[in-house]
């Protein structure tokens, strides 16, 4: 039985959720239902090897926030912001992979003004974002490495903090 948030303490990850994606188009779906539990505030942190599908994730996230504008890696940009296109929070995609310093380098793109009326999501932002909240999201997508055409993806998904202790993860592998 999990215990609860308040037994975990503040920031004690909740039990993580193993997914396996088969294709990019699984891929975009997994971010879709992800988004039916997204809100207003939350940090979403995804890590993987260059390849992995961490910018086609966020695409579906995009898809289920309703949001403007199409979901591209923002590599060269560092982030873009994806304002709503109905009454939900706007998406902000950030791609830290150029960004070598921690919570300093990233204190240039404001992000903790940003993430109360938003959905943040940092791909690469391990060791560099935890600082903004205690209450975050941590997605990691496994792949085969190598030449391989291998679409296969293994997904942990895990949340750390109350807000993720009663949040219905499970319903991700639905």
């Amino acid at each position: 039985m999990e215990a609860p948030a308040a037994a975990r303490g503040p920031a004690e990850p909740a039990p993580a959720v193993e997914i396996t994606v088969t294709s990019p188009e699984q891929m975009r779906e997994l971010g879709r239902r992800l988004a039916g539990l997204l809100r207003a505030g939350d940090l979403v942190m995804l890590s993987g090897e260059l390849g992995a599908g961490k910018t086609t994730l966020t695409r579906g996230l995009g898809e289920g926030l309703g949001v403007r504008g199409a979901v591209t890696s923002p590599t060269f940009v560092i982030a873009r912001v994806h304002p709503s296109l109905g009454d939900g929070p706007p998406l902000v995609h950030v791609d830290a992979y150029r960004l070598s310093g921690g919570l300093d380098e990233m204190e240039d793109l404001d992000l903790d003004v940003s993430l109360p009326e938003s959905v943040v999501v940092v791909e690469w932002g391990e060791g560099k974002v935890e600082e903004l909240t205690e209450d975050r999201l941590h997605l990691v997508i496994h792949r085969a490495v190598g030449d391989t055409a291998d679409e296969v993806r293994h997904v942990t998904v895990t949340g750390v903090g109350a807000r993720w202790a009663t949040a219905g993860l499970s319903t991700l592998t639905a």
